[in-house]
């Protein structure tokens, strides 16, 4: 695979030439067009000198299982991404996990096993914590407000409380931060809560799909938080989401969602074999 200028279309931008031995990677997702794993892996492959492409897959959550029996079967396909709605079922469906997906309840990357099936790994919240610490913001001992109990909030509450923070989880489906809340207290005694809504916090974090469609609600109003909170968006697409321009109009100090991504690629290298 060579990257090369796509004529016509400007200087920054790239075009990818696939031949009959590129090796495959999708991410797979409902919807797709907000993803930009392909925009930073591409490039990544192309540094590396290796022929494979990522490309995006969307598949209806019923279709889900089935695509993935099929995707097993496809001989020059080497892995798999896992975004929105599909992280916790990957993790059900995955024939094995490594101990941050298993404390987590999802995935977020699944790679061949030898012998056939898949197993799975999550990187969110490593990369989240990652992408914190670069920015200049530490989370051990911070209290954190995190809305969203699924796949990426689950993995993001697992890694901010392994660097030593505090965290009060909230969902729309309240059952649902408790059950996270039930599954990782006896890991992290007294460090984390399900509650009922946002609270005073140094970090407040949007682990929701809620911002990735122009007349998406609020997740969390952030004017309510104190001075001196650090809003988070995990969105990529839009980079700056209606939350964090209401944060950034408050006078609150904002962090963007693709850090988290930007700072999951040398882990995806080291899991995937890339070099």
């Amino acid at each position: 695979m060579e990257l090369r200028r796509a004529p016509g279309r400007g200087p920054d931008v790239d075009a990818v030439t696939v031949s009959g031995t590129t090796r495959l990677y999708a991410v797979l997702g409902d919807p797709v067009a907000q993803v930009r794993a392909p925009a930073l892996l591409n490039p990544l492959f192309a540094r590396l000198g290796r022929d494979a492409v990522l490309v995006p897959v969307e598949v209806r959550p019923a279709q889900l299982p089935e695509v993935l029996r099929g995707l097993i079967a496809v001989r020059n396909l080497d892995g798999l991404l896992v975004t929105v709605p599909h992280k916790n079922a990957c993790r059900e469906l995955a024939d094995s996990v490594t101990e941050a997906a298993a404390l987590s309840g999802s995935v977020n990357a699944m790679r061949r096993v030898p012998g056939g099936g898949w197993q799975g790994a999550n990187f969110d919240g490593e990369g989240f914590v990652r992408g914190l610490r670069a920015a200049g913001h530490e989370p051990r001992g911070a209290t954190v407000c995190l809305a969203g109990a699924g796949g990426a909030g689950s993995a993001i509450a697992v890694a901010l409380l392994q660097a030593g923070a505090h965290v009060s989880v909230w969902d729309a489906d309240a059952s649902r931060a408790a059950a996270l809340r039930d599954r990782l207290a006896p890991h992290f005694p007294g460090r984390i809560v399900a509650s009922a809504g946002h609270v005073d916090a140094d970090l407040a974090v949007n682990a929701t799909p809620m911002g990735l469609l122009p007349d998406d609600p609020l997740p969390f109003d952030p004017t309510a938080l104190r001075a001196g909170t650090l809003v988070s968006d995990i969105i990529m697409k839009p980079r700056n989401t209606a939350l964090l321009r209401t944060a950034g109009e408050a006078g609150l100090a904002i962090h963007y969602g693709e850090p988290m991504l930007a700072q999951q690629i040398t882990l995806y290298r080291e899991f995937f074999g890339l070099g």
